[in-house]
């Protein structure tokens, strides 16, 4: 197919089932004739950190280090420590990421956030002329892949740990969709450590098979930067037009654009019927 993949895996263990995850990524992309990066960020022992220590050369200004400026600048020059533009040509080179790790606290592991701030530098992944649907990155795709210690069913409106669709607006929308990625539906792999062998082995290969049908795959429904005004005097919201249009609908437009509504079933989870 001529494809290229870049797994960014964050797991310790190279017996556990996110490893098993990479693995089988890895095997039934390359059947697809992917080529395939992997950046196993533990043995790598990626820096997490975002520091002056990501620059080579002088600072713009030492005095008050501001790290988005700086590396903005780096980059343009070059500047960057060549930890951060290896993963950025790998980056360059991906028709697809897929990020697999385990859920931390509701987010990704230490070390997975810190490539995030490094790799994903501004100008290089984003900046204010190129956000969302006008992203950087918008032909390529992206998809989370990652496994859970509860069950589904603590992750659901009415559970415990609330809805998932919540949890995950921040990475799918706040990260990915900013940088114009193509969102898929998330693979969740739940309660993976209190399953029994046989139904993580059907987990495993029900991956395999979304795999090779990944790039027919239609992305998830974000809100159009077409709808708001994306100027300071305008405070980039909402045109009052579409708003009151929005209005006459029964469900928010996002997860996060509510509108004091309800939220749109499986907004971060499922691809929208529309």
């Amino acid at each position: 197919m001529g494809k290229t993949v870049l797994i960014v895996y964050a797991h310790q263990c190279p017996r556990s089932f996110n490893a098993a995850a990479c693995s089988t990524a890895v095997q039934a992309l390359k059947d697809r004739g992917c080529k395939v990066y992997i950046s196993d960020l533990y043995a790598m022992n990626f820096k997490p950190t975002a520091t002056a220590e990501d620059i080579k050369g002088d600072l713009k200004n030492p005095e008050h280090f501001d790290y988005g400026d700086e590396t903005m600048a780096a980059w343009k020059e070059g500047r960057l420590s060549e930890d951060i533009t290896a993963e950025q040509q790998k980056v360059k080179e991906a028709d697809l990421i897929i990020f697999q790790f385990p859920l931390y606290w509701f987010n990704v592991p230490a070390i997975l956030k810190g490539w995030i701030d490094r790799v994903f530098a501004q100008g290089f992944a984003f900046s204010l002329q190129n956000m969302y649907d006008n992203g950087i990155f918008k032909a390529k795709k992206a998809i989370l892949s990652f496994t859970t210690e509860g069950m589904e069913s603590m992750y659901l409106p009415d559970g415990i740990n609330g809805d998932i669709n919540v949890t995950l607006w921040p990475l799918q929308n706040g990260v990915l969709n900013f940088c114009g990625f193509q969102v898929l539906a998330p693979q969740i792999f739940w309660a993976v450590a209190h399953s029994p062998p046989e139904v993580r082995t059907a987990m495993l290969d029900s991956w395999r098979e979304r795999l090779m049908d990944i790039w027919t795959e239609k992305p998830l429904t974000f809100a159009s930067t077409n709808l708001f005004n994306l100027t300071f005097p305008g405070g980039f919201r909402l045109h009052p037009e579409a708003k009151e249009k929005l209005n006459a609908l029964p469900y928010g437009i996002t997860t996060a654009h509510h509108l004091g509504k309800p939220v749109p079933p499986n907004n971060q989870t499922k691809v929208s019927e529309k």
